[in-house]
């Protein structure tokens, strides 16, 4: 299952949850990648993000070979999952990738899904993929008992403080996929 995490520059909050995401999520059977909405093709991780990574003892290699890239019709139609940081991300892939609609979610609408199922027995699966392909299939008969998803606010040129924010959310948001999921 390829899982791709969408931001607008793919330099900060998609690129953390990229390399961030297989330590939370074990499974083989998953692939996770990301893109940005309007990023900027080839650039790396931003500083304050990749220090953060460092922190949280990420493969230096795996740092230092992130490179940034923008979402296209094709990237998109290839993931399995993927999950933005902002309503308005979703939108621009909903409009040109119209067929992923089904599969593309705001991350904090996920985890809300993700527990939403589980409450009411609603996952089944065997592995960690079957059971995300079961919260994607009751997406619609869940939603509407979740609270109203929320934006990870973009930390780019806001300063290290709002890196750390950023990167406390996804790491947050993981710890509740995980455990819905596990």
């Amino acid at each position: 299952m390829r899982i791709l995490f969408v931001c607008t520059g793919n330099v900060s909050r998609s690129a953390m949850a990229e390399l961030l995401a297989p330590h939370f999520f074990s499974d083989d059977s998953l692939e996770f990648a990301s893109a940005g909405t309007r990023g900027l093709h080839d650039h790396a991780i931003s500083r304050d993000a990749a220090d953060l990574m460092r922190r949280d003892r990420i493969d230096g290699a795996a740092i230092a070979a992130f490179r940034s890239r923008r979402i296209t019709p094709s990237i998109a139609s290839g993931a399995d999952l993927i999950l933005c940081f902002e309503e308005r991300q979703r939108g621009d892939i909903v409009v040109e990738s119209p067929l992923v609609a089904r599969r593309t979610f705001l991350i904090t609408d996920f985890a809300n899904l993700c527990e939403a199922a589980k409450r009411e027995g609603w996952i089944e699966g065997a592995n960690v993929e079957e059971r995300i392909g079961s919260v994607i299939d009751n997406a619609g008969l869940l939603r509407p008992q979740l609270p109203e998803a929320e934006d990870v606010a973009d930390p780019q040129g806001r300063g290290m403080a709002a890196f750390v924010e950023a990167h406390n959310t996804i790491v947050r948001l993981f710890k509740r996929l995980a455990a819905a999921l596990a």
